[in-house]
């Protein structure tokens, strides 16, 4: 009888009986693909290009009883294991090369409930999903910024957006989701229902187990908000970005307004010959009342002289999308980010000087505001935190030719080296990239022990290990630090 092979968890490859991977196919409704099968290469593609590998089986998931066969069936295996949601991560972890990938796409579902304002979300749906479903009644969850950005892995990392200074950060909205633990157990967790392991979730990646379901809270927002771009030339770029810091300081909550630094797309607003031009976009949501955040917005169009100004009322689910273009999958990615607890002079002259290097047209830097609600959690309250953050730098090399790949990512290296003097020393778990494992712990901070001491009890063996890996810690420390945690 034909045999596959696969990677175990300790990188050695094992046989796998052709019997034993039908049977498991037959245990998952989605069934199983291998290299060759109808569906198979479509199925690992992810959203940066530059990740190109193999699994060697991909299990369809459309139900619990279909994760729970799947983690039952590679942690009897050990095989290497990873989780796809919307597969966007910029490191590519949904992708186990010659290990048991767990396609979760197909759980997609988003269920509204408008009187209670929450919302019940799958971990296969996208933001653009979750996005359409809520503000059919005026409703949002604080997300991302990118449509085809997944909920699943932008939550368990933290998840910030336009609305996180209004209605805090994604985890600050979990209230509820259930999860398959390492032992193919079912997790119903919440505030009051295991709330270590809901601690865990909120900020600690996919380290814990495979969240099926998440309910989150919703809030009023929109339909219509008061949003845009308004763009400066580079040339004014230290006018306008210290202006630009200066007014964030004193910013209602209900304000978001970002700077990024690019050469210009050809946006329809812009003339002709600005168009491939080394540009300031400052992109801006007031989601309260729209005619005032006409009023509190305004300074943001004096900050120089704009090339252009379109602000106006917007529907929220469209803006949600107009980045979309910039960040289409299938392009070559490598991010390198920084935490600000503050934007000196000589910080911003440092992201200046790099995005006057840009590598490509497609490459840029840019700078979210954030503090507010986001600032009012208490940095143990999630296992997320980073919430003396008031701005994240996102270094983003995007390119297409591989040719292209030691030189783009030498810049976003040079350009995240520049600026850490001025950087808290802190990331963001959804920004860090296959490279920097050594950032993990430094991005828990004091909540990096509780984090271990977690892990070693609900994933001892690290199955959940393509992440950004919390390592267990050893028992003597686990059970030291499980009576401080308790």
């Amino acid at each position: 009888m034909q045999s596959l092979s696969y990677l175990s968890l300790d990188n050695q490859r094992q046989p796998l009986p052709q019997a034993a991977a039908d049977a498991f196919a037959a245990q998952v409704g989605g069934g199983v693909l291998r290299r060759g099968d109808a569906g198979y290469d479509d199925a690992r593609k992810v959203w940066n290009a530059t990740v190109d590998r193999h699994p060697a089986l991909i299990a369809r998931c459309l139900t619990v009883a279909d994760v729970q066969a799947a983690v039952r069936f590679g942690a009897a295996h050990r095989m290497l294991l990873s989780v796809r949601g919307g597969g966007h991560h910029i490191a590519g972890n949904a992708v186990a090369n010659e290990g048991l990938m767990l396609d979760l796409s197909g759980m997609s579902g988003v269920r509204i409930d408008a009187a209670a304002r929450t919302a019940q979300v799958g971990p296969g749906a996208l933001l653009g999903d979750l996005d359409r479903a809520a503000q059919a009644h005026g409703l949002a969850v604080p997300l991302g910024i990118n449509s085809t950005t997944g909920v699943a892995g932008l939550t368990l990392g933290g998840g910030f957006g336009w609305l996180t200074r209004r209605h805090g950060m994604t985890i600050d909205n979990l209230i509820g989701a259930t999860v398959v633990t390492a032992d193919g157990a079912v997790h119903e967790v919440s505030a009051s229902a295991e709330p270590e392991l809901f601690w865990a979730l909120r900020g600690g990646g996919g380290n814990f187990g495979v969240v099926t379901s998440f309910t989150l809270r919703l809030h009023p927002v929109g339909p219509e908000v008061y949003a845009g771009l308004v763009v400066y030339p580079f040339a004014q770029a230290r006018q306008v970005l210290r202006a630009w810091r200066d007014f964030s300081e004193g910013a209602p909550d209900e304000l978001s307004v970002w700077a990024v630094m690019r050469k210009a797309p050809p946006l329809p607003f812009l003339a002709e010959s600005v168009h491939g031009t080394e540009v300031v976009i400052l992109p801006l949501v007031y989601c309260g009342d729209v005619a005032k955040g006409e009023q509190v917005a305004a300074p943001v169009t004096r900050f120089g002289t704009p090339l252009a100004v379109a602000l106006g009322p917007t529907p929220y689910a469209a803006f949600q999308t107009a980045f979309d273009p910039l960040l289409a999958p299938g392009g070559r990615n490598y991010w390198k980010s920084n935490n600000f607890a503050a934007l000196s002079d000589a910080a911003l002259d440092a992201v200046i000087a790099s995005a006057s290097r840009l590598p490509g047209p497609e490459c840029e830097v840019f700078l979210a505001q954030l503090g507010g609600a986001m600032s009012r959690v208490a940095p143990t309250a999630t296992a997320f935190v980073g919430r003396d953050a008031r701005f994240i730098m996102n270094v983003h090399g995007r390119w297409s030719d591989a040719k292209d790949d030691q030189r783009v990512r030498e810049w976003a290296r040079q350009a995240f080296e520049d600026a850490a003097p001025h950087a808290t020393g802190s990331g963001y778990v959804n920004f860090l990239t296959e490279d920097e494992g050594e950032r993990v712990a430094a991005s828990y901070g004091a909540n990096y022990p509780r984090l271990q001491a977690l892990k070693r009890r609900y994933d001892a063996g690290n199955l959940f290990r393509m992440n950004l890996n919390i390592v267990p810690v050893v028992e003597a420390e686990a059970g030291a630090l499980g009576e401080g945690a308790s």
